[in-house]
């Protein structure tokens, strides 16, 4: 199932129908809150109250990061929109392809050309032709001119309207065409008729429109010239000699101009008959007509399915029933999938958001109670969201799954109810009793609540979230449940499990989710840390920066005396780097079957392991994912690998160095930059000079313990302990080692990966959007070994902070790092680090490292 759920979350979509954003200048013209609703004018005052729109409202407040009321949802959006380089609009249209843009809906003063819309999405945008919108262009110009009789008026129009269809049939940068004709005269369309009939009686009026001394033509409205433009474009259409472009008709939901009784696609049978070489779409869903959009596509080869529009202007339910009846009858390869996205960006967002949603309630449905196989339900994700609009209209654009999932929200509980998303889990994972809720906090201990599965789906019964209360104080606690000045007993957040994170473990009968704090009107807190690199990720992804990165474990296992004690592990004598003695003993093989299995239950596949060069160390590789992912498949993984150690009586520890003859105990951070052109240097060098710009400030968060300053040595394969960076060299904090890909060494398993990673990724894409030049040089030796002239050569002349005092200075004293994390949370973390600094001091060194040895 799992492979479903990541297919439709990362098949690119390509956007049949949809129509331009406005220009900023433009915006106030327009509502926002018809972004939910076909309704105008008064009647839109009502809107507030439909289930579309405080769905909306919900959704939008997740991804905003704002309490979930219309009016904060409002002020959120303002302040995104002020945001250079168009931010906001790229975030909206996360996920999209391409889009094929019906320009004919608005005046082009007021809306941005198709093309500018390239810079939003992955591939480039073309056109969708409006037939009618064409012929009242002409004829507008026609009445213009002085002294025109409306007998010239028509054959003007005939002529000129043929030459535009053809002009457009002709020009690659037009993929198809669109009627209104629904909203005119209905979908009942004449048989062609002859141009005498016609010329009758649009002849008399444009006579009666000149005798009003009317100059400005407006709309194609009630004439035989409406079934006459229809039949002439399809008619030029099926004599192209080229591919046929496929001719869009809106169906069904529209605004109250529409005659609903003549929106029903059934009334373009004869026309479906007529014009059999010409692929026709039936637009939005045909909603409420779906079961005979789905009955006209399944029996006329030529006729294609669109199910847009109904997303977001449909309730939850409605939008799954959609989605089921056009399966009832219709083939997937002729179902396609548009926005309808105009005017504003959240249009897009919530349409892409709610789809998604859709289709993995009902295809995961249909494979739980085998009507589809998984291989069959992702065919069909990939016809409707791409292959069959890229083979339709003639793109030729390559399917490349998109690299992360497309939208901000937690997966599972974006796109179904959480009750959904754990029922649909438990039903998988049949043994499970117990859910582990955990966070890290500011000292990178995870804690955890353990809920019962029956109360977990019970809080469910009355809330769509599952959520529980928790003191605002477990972000300001010690290791030792000591609380720091500033934090205290008053207030309360809701701890919220994002059940995307959801993975069986580390124990049989529990599974984990990772949860992040919110306020109590539902808003993300400030302080919470896994919010803060979901939050990073998404300001990179506005900028057209994605990333997969890759964790290397490294861990020392250690025995137990009688009496509890840490020690070297027994019989690791002849133990070293990638040596086969340390692979010996049945004790020790199954312990390291049983981790790889138990990871691989918990859907995590180690790429490989080996002993590293400390008695009992190892190392296990995990795959490479998106950021957040990957932090949290690193969180669950050692808890894991602590669980089986410890039924083997042994002790797993992170501690960065155990013993002081022998390496350091890491934590490696693999970083590429996944999305189109990471692998240009004009990408990866500013984002790799923007790290190594606030690099002494972000190891405040990388060696996060006085202990990680142990570590922290020249020439021991450990990052060392000077600004620098090198290809292949494991003596310089980044290690560069093919294009984007590079190796973060300077980072130990105490650091909170949510914030390290966050800091790592803010500072690089700054570097980017600065367009920082990469000023150091490529290190290629040991910069300890470097003489004076080789450092300035190279630009090497900073030094790491010697210990974690004067990394807190630095990064207290690093503005733009504090901007792009935040300053609350900064300095609270200042505060948290300082306090646990006076709590290690007090301790002799022995039991400082016993204390921690046992807590990490």
């Amino acid at each position: 199932m799992d492979d479903l759920i990541k297919a439709i979350h990362t098949t690119p979509i390509i956007d049949n129908h949809a129509h331009p954003l406005l220009t900023p200048t433009a915006q106030s013209k327009y509502p926002l809150l018809s972004i939910t609703t076909e309704a105008h004018g008064d009647a839109m005052r009502a809107t507030t109250s439909s289930l579309s729109h405080i769905r909306a409202v919900n959704q939008l407040s997740y991804v905003l990061g704002c309490p979930p009321t219309w009016e904060d949802v409002v002020k959120a959006i303002d302040i995104e929109k002020a945001k250079p380089h168009h931010v906001w609009q790229r975030r909206c249209l996360e996920g999209i392809e391409t889009i094929l843009v019906d320009d004919g809906l608005d005046g082009g003063d007021e809306v941005y050309d198709y093309s500018w819309h390239d810079k939003l999405v992955r591939s480039e945008c073309k056109r969708i032709v409006r037939i009618e919108k064409l012929a009242e262009e002409i004829i507008d110009a026609l009445l213009k001119q002085p002294d025109i009789e409306p007998e010239d008026v028509f054959g003007a129009l005939r002529d000129a309207f043929e030459i535009a269809i053809q002009t457009a049939i002709d020009d690659p940068e037009v993929v198809g065409f669109k009627s209104v004709i629904c909203y005119r005269t209905g979908l009942d369309i004449l048989p062609l008729v002859s141009s005498s009939a016609v010329r009758d009686s649009f002849v008399d009026y444009i006579a009666g429109l000149q005798d009003a001394g009317v100059t400005e033509f407006k709309r194609v409205d009630g004439m035989p010239l409406n079934s006459y433009l229809v039949n002439k474009a399809a008619q030029l259409i099926s004599l192209s000699p080229k591919h046929k472009k496929p001719l869009q008709f809106h169906t069904g939901l529209g605004d109250n101009d529409i005659t609903l009784t003549r929106s029903s696609p059934s009334h373009l049978q004869g026309f479906i008959r007529r014009y059999p070489t010409v692929p026709i779409v039936l637009l939005h869903a045909s909603y409420p007509w779906t079961k005979e959009a789905g009955y006209l596509a399944s029996v006329y080869e030529n006729v294609y399915a669109d199910i847009g529009e109904v997303f977001p202007f449909v309730s939850r339910e409605g939008q799954e029933k959609v989605v089921r009846e056009i399966l009832e009858l219709c083939p997937t390869e002729k179902i396609l999938w548009s926005t309808d996205g105009h005017w504003f960006p959240e249009t897009y967002l919530l349409a892409v958001v709610q789809v998604r949603e859709a289709l993995e309630v009902v295809l995961t449905d249909y494979v739980q109670s085998e009507t589809l196989t998984v291989a069959q339900a992702v065919r069909a994700i990939e016809d409707i969201f791409f292959k069959t609009s890229n083979d339709l209209y003639n793109l030729h654009i390559p399917f490349k799954p998109l690299v992360n999932s497309t939208i901000p929200l937690p997966v599972r509980s974006a796109t179904r109810s959480d009750e959904d998303a754990l029922t649909s889990f438990l039903n998988e994972y049949t043994s499970t009793k117990f859910l582990r809720l955990q966070y890290l906090d500011y000292t990178s201990t995870p804690r955890v609540r353990i809920i019962p599965v029956k109360k977990a789906l019970s809080l469910l019964d009355n809330s769509p979230h599952l959520s529980i209360g928790i003191t605002k104080a477990s972000l300001g606690l010690l290791q030792n449940d000591t609380v720091i000045p500033g934090a205290g007993a008053i207030g309360e957040y809701r701890l919220q499990a994002d059940l995307s994170s959801l993975r069986p473990g580390p124990y049989e009968g529990y599974a984990f989710v990772q949860g992040e704090f919110h306020e109590s009107d539902g808003s993300i807190a400030d302080l919470c840390p896994r919010s803060l690199l979901r939050r990073t990720i998404v300001e990179s992804k506005s900028q057209n920066l994605e990333f997969l990165v890759g964790f290397e474990i490294e861990i020392v296992f250690m025995s137990r005396s009688e009496d509890g004690a840490l020690q070297t592990l027994s019989n690791s004598g002849g133990h070293a780097w990638s040596s086969s003695r340390a692979l010996h003993g049945n004790k020790m093989l199954d312990m390291l079957h049983q981790i790889y299995d138990s990871l691989a239950v918990s859907g995590i596949y180690l790429e490989q392991w080996h002993p590293e060069a400390a008695l009992g160390q190892y190392e296990f590789v995990l795959p490479p994912l998106p950021p957040l992912q990957a932090a949290d498949a690193l969180l669950h993984a050692r808890e894991i690998v602590n669980t089986v150690v410890a039924g083997y009586s042994m002790r797993a520890t992170l501690y960065p160095k155990p013993f002081s003859d022998m390496a350091g105990t890491a934590s490696h951070i693999h970083i590429s930059i996944s999305s189109p052109d990471g692998d240009k240097k004009e990408v990866y060098e500013p984002f790799y000079a923007g790290i190594l710009k606030h690099l002494q400030a972000i190891i405040a968060f990388t060696y996060s313990s006085p202990s990680s300053y142990d570590r922290m040595a020249d020439s021991c394969w450990a990052g060392g302990r000077w600004v620098a960076w090198g290809t292949q060299n494991r003596e310089t904090a980044l290690r560069k080692i093919e294009d984007s890909h590079f190796e973060i060494k300077v980072v130990d398993g105490l650091a909170n990966v949510y914030f390290a990673l966050a800091a790592i990724i803010a500072a690089g894409t700054q570097g980017v959007n600065d367009k920082l030049d990469l000023i150091l040089g490529d290190c290629l030796k040991d910069p300890a070994q470097l003489s004076d002239d080789e450092k300035k050569a190279l630009g090497v002349k900073d030094m790491l902070p010697k210990d974690l005092e004067s990394a807190l200075q630095a990064l207290g004293e690093d503005e733009e790092l504090i901007k792009m994390m935040g300053k609350d949370l900064v300095v609270r973390y200042i505060k948290v680090k300082k306090a646990e600094i006076d709590l290690l001091n007090g301790m002799r060194a022995p039991d400082r490292k016993h204390w921690i040895m046992e807590r990490y």
